[in-house]
Formats: structure tokens, sequence, C-alpha cells
């Protein structure tokens, strides 16, 4: 049974910083291009940053760039987010997901598996 676990949101103040977790079970994580969402109250799920299954390719959306690293430990089956600089309005539930493929992705409908969340909110 896959598992997708997130880890390492809070609460924090504007200008901090968090690194989320991503820990993976059930499946070879190497196989798997991996991505971040997130997703605030009343608002649509939205990409955030995605690394491929070697980690050699990485893409992120417009709003956490330059703030944000995406990396990942395929001894630990595990994928962080870290982002600096954090602002108010990065508050949301932020998501993992993983896709069997080589490439990555950065809408929803293309990742097969996903975690239950974890809140990150920034105080300002």
């Amino acid at each position: 049974q896959v598992q997708l676990v997130e880890s390492g949101g809070g609460l924090v103040q504007a200008g901090g910083s968090l690194r989320l977790s991503c820990a993976a079970s059930g499946l070879a994580s190497s196989y798997y291009a991996v991505g971040w969402f997130r997703q605030a109250p009343g608002k649509e799920r939205e990409f955030v940053a995605a690394i491929n299954r070697n980690g050699g390719s990485t893409d992120y959306a417009e709003s956490v760039k330059g703030r944000s690293t995406i990396s990942r430990d395929d001894v630990k089956n595990t994928v962080y987010l870290q982002i600096n600089s954090l602002k108010p309005e990065d508050t949301a539930v932020y998501y993992c997901a993983a896709a069997n493929s080589r490439w990555i992705f950065t809408t929803t409908r293309r990742y097969e598996y996903w975690g239950q969340g974890t809140q990150v909110t920034v105080s300002s």
C-alpha cells in the first residue's frame, strides 16, 4: 500500500522558514517524480514545486521561486521542500504527490498518489 506522509508544517512568523518533508512508503521513490502543491481556504489546489526521479530537474511556481528548494533523499524515501522568507500568502495546507514518470508535472491530475497534507500558517 502506497503512503505519502507530510510533516514539518506549523505556525511561523512572516520572514521565517520551514522545511516540509514527504516520506514515502510502499513504493520505490527513486522511480517517481514528486510534486508539492498547496491549497488555501476557498482556493483551488496549486502547484508549488516538483522534482524528477533522479533529482536532476526541478520546477517551481513563480510565487515561491528564488526562496524555495525542493530536494530528495532516496535512501530515506523522502522529499523535502524548504521555503524561506515566508509570507502570509503562503498559508495553506501543503500536499506532496508522486507520479511514476521520468517527467515532472505541474498539474494535479498527473499525480497518482497523494498525502494527507500538512498545515502551514504564516502570521504577519
